[in-house]
Order: C-alpha cells, then structure tokens, then sequence
C-alpha cells in the first residue's frame, strides 16, 4: 500500500468524531486494570501513612465513584449536544464544506475523549471496590486517581465552552482556512522547485500523439479525486517504461467510465499494471484541501458569497475574506508553477500532468465574489485594491487575465452602484 493511501486513511480516522475518545478510552481501561493492580500489591501500612489516600471506606469509594461516574456520562451527553449544534451553526452560516474542519478539531475530540474516559475509569474501578464480611479491598490510590479525574474533567469543561465560543467566530474560522492555503500552497508550489534542463522536450505534435494513445485506464470507482501519488506514478512509469498521461487532478469528479490515464507503450501494460496505476489514486466522497488548492481557495470564497447575500447580508465578512485571499494569492504569486511535463533521471519523458496556471485559481475566486459584491462600494473597492495588490506581486506575465477582469469588474460596477459618491469613490481608487 502507498503512501498516500495510508496517509489517506489516516486522515480519514483523524477527522472522525469516534477515533480519538475510543482511543483515549482504550488507554485509560488497560490503566485502570494497571492501577488497580498496583492498588493490590501497596502495603496497608504505606497507604495508612498517607491519610489523603486512605480517607475513603469501601462505602464511601463507592459513592464518590458512583458521583463521578455519573456526572460524567451527563456532562459528555452535554458537551455533544453543544458540538452538534456548533455543527449546526456552522454549516447554516458558512456552509457544509467546513463541517470537515469542526469534525477534525482535535481539541472537541480530546475533550469528549476525557469525559468519556473518566466515566468509563469510574465504572472499572467501581467493580473492584469489595466491603463484605469476608472480604474488604478498597483501591485508594485508584479512587484518588479518579478524583484527580474528575478534577481534569472540570477544567476540560471550561476550556471547551471557551474552546467553541472562539472557534465559531469567523476570524478565527478564516485564520483557519487561510492556515490550511497556506499549507496547500507550500505543499503543491514550493519554494525552491527544481527545474529540468532543457533538452530531449517532445514537440507540440508528439504531445498530441501521446494524449491520443490507443489504451486508456479508467477509475476504479466513482468520487472525487483527493491524492495523487506522484512519486509512485513516477516508479511505476519508469520501471515499466511507460509515457502516462494524467486526464484528471485532486478536485475532479470521476466515474467508472472516465480515463485517468492513457498510455503510450500499452502492450506493456497489464492488468496488473493498470492496477497499480488506478492505486496511486485516491478518490473519496469529498473533497480535500490536502492537494486541492482549489477547493482550499473555494471554501473563502463560499463564505463571502454567503456573506453577501440578501438573507445574510454581512458585507464585513466578506471584506475579511477577500483579505485572505489577497494573502494566499500574493504568496502564490511568488512560486513557480510546476511543469505539466515530468522526466525520469534519464531524462526521459513519464508523466504529462495538468496543473492550475496562476490566473486559472485568482480570476474565479475574485469573479464569484464579484458576482454577489457589485452592488456594494466597500466589497468593489476592496476587490480592486486587492487584485491590484496581487497583479503587482505576480507581474504582468502572470497576471494578463487578473488585469482584464479588473477592468472589467470596473465598468461592471458603474451601472450597479446607485450613489453618486460611491461612483465616484471607485474612480478614485482606480486612479489612485
């Protein structure tokens, strides 16, 4: 199994709601069993010696579990009604697509995961404590341990209500956002990407005749496309000898019927083969912004299309919005767009790619917002302010297809905007 598969997986487990607090579950029974067992081989006489241990009967450890247990179970039921109406919230308000983000939240998880634990801690060393005639075992430093528990628990509790109260705030949630397109860009777009030397570059026409290779290899199932294994796809091609060309990228929808790849050399690929290609692809039910930059630059986009419209109308928002992707945009700009063509050692072609230029990701996000905005002063103006900012750092090369919107998104805005001030503000930034 690849990489990126595994890593898939991984992904898949970390951002569900059930992983983490099973996990911490699993880990507090195996302790519990340690400590009791540890409880069993303490001399009395060291316990009796430490009054703080030894301040409970076997009633009383009974009851002060039993409370514990019990409020714990009560406060866990608590804290999921709270994240499923947070779940709520956030996808009335800023759309579904970040319903991923909340899911994955690693302090939610931790926090469940606690209360969880410490109900289920209770309950395994309630079972031990014995007050018979015959027989009297009481595990003081298990019980001590679950009061220490408890305590945890409370400051969890406070740290979750303040935890949710700052994660729906929409600074914090497009700081989020703009982390993750960072990332993205940081991932897909590097900063010191290695170029090949020029020399042994097919022609135009040979291109042409490699994309209209006789064998195509379909998908293995239907869903979107969310990794690539690159290097995998790369051993693959060299070990067989093969010219592939990748008909999709992370992002697109696919079905059994659509052609990932054709070959060139396809008396040399085999069943097996093709396999081992349809596997260096991993395809969900989602999208993700692992390398999808354009889902990442899509989820701000869809807030401030929210933002702006009638039944919402918080132009605020959008403005906040539009500040990211001016960020995320300008440090894009500074990257070198990878060649859609990739060499062996040898310097032999393998691989033939599809990759986003730099106006194919900036135009359709400032244009959907364009759409909802033009009506408003403040929204166009910070368009154009932003987009003039991006074409400065991109360079006119770059940046040819960025510039004819802004002239457009100029005109476009004289016939929406009714106040003559407000007109008359945006001549003046374009003249600025």
């Amino acid at each position: 199994m690849s990489d990126t598969r595994l890593f898939s997986y991984w992904d898949r487990l970390r951002t569900s709601f059930w992983f983490l607090p099973t996990a911490m579950a699993s880990g507090t029974i195996a302790f519990s069993f340690a400590l009791v067992e540890l409880d069993a081989a303490v001399s009395a006489d060291w316990i009796e010696k430490r009054g703080w241990l030894a301040s409970f009967g076997p009633e009383g450890a009974r009851a002060v579990l039993s409370a514990i247990a019990s409020s714990m179970i009560t406060v866990a039921s608590l804290t999921f009604s709270i994240t499923m109406l947070t779940l709520q919230l956030a996808s009335s308000q800023f759309g579904p697509r970040l319903l991923r983000n909340f899911m994955r939240d690693r302090g939610n998880q931790i926090v469940l995961g606690t209360f969880i634990s410490t109900f289920v801690y209770c309950l395994l060393i309630l079972r031990t404590v014995r007050g018979t005639e015959e027989s009297s075992f009481v595990p003081h430093l298990s019980v001590a341990f679950g009061v220490l528990l408890a305590l945890t628990s409370i400051a969890v509790l406070i740290y979750f209500i303040h935890h949710v109260a700052t994660a729906i705030r929409i600074e914090s949630l497009l700081k989020m956002l703009a982390q993750e397109t960072r990332e993205a860009i940081d991932r897909l777009y590097p900063e010191c990407l290695g170029r090949d030397p020029p020399g042994n570059e097919p022609s135009p026409e040979e291109v042409v005749r490699i994309s209209n290779s006789d064998q195509s290899i379909c998908a293995e199932a239907n869903g979107y496309v969310q990794r690539v294994d690159v290097d995998a796809l790369m051993g693959i091609a060299t070990e067989h000898d093969l010219v592939l060309v990748v008909n999709t990228r992370p992002g697109c929808f696919v079905t059994e019927r659509d052609a990932i790849f054709r070959v060139r050399a396809a008396d040399r690929v085999s069943d097996k083969v093709a396999d081992l290609l349809r596997g260096t692809f991993v395809l969900g039910q989602e999208r993700t912004p692992d390398q999808d930059l354009e889902f990442s630059i899509r989820r701000i986009v869809e807030i401030a299309q929210r933002a702006l419209s009638p039944g919402i109308n918080d132009p605020t928002t959008a403005l906040y919005c539009i500040d990211r992707l001016g960020e995320a945009f300008r440090l894009l700009a500074d990257r070198d767009i990878p060649a859609p063509m990739r060499f062996d050692e040898k310097r032999h072609l393998r691989i033939i790619t599809q990759v986003y230029s730099f106006d194919e990701l900036v135009c359709p996000a400032f244009a959907a917002i364009a759409r909802y905005g033009l009506a408003d002063a403040d929204v166009v103006m910070r368009l154009l302010d932003t987009m003039n900012v991006v074409q400065k750092a991109a360079g006119p090369e770059q940046s040819v297809n960025l510039a004819m919107l802004s002239e457009q998104l100029r005109r476009e805005c004289e016939d929406q905007l009714d106040l003559e001030f407000d007109r008359r503000a945006v001549h003046g930034l374009v003249r600025a």
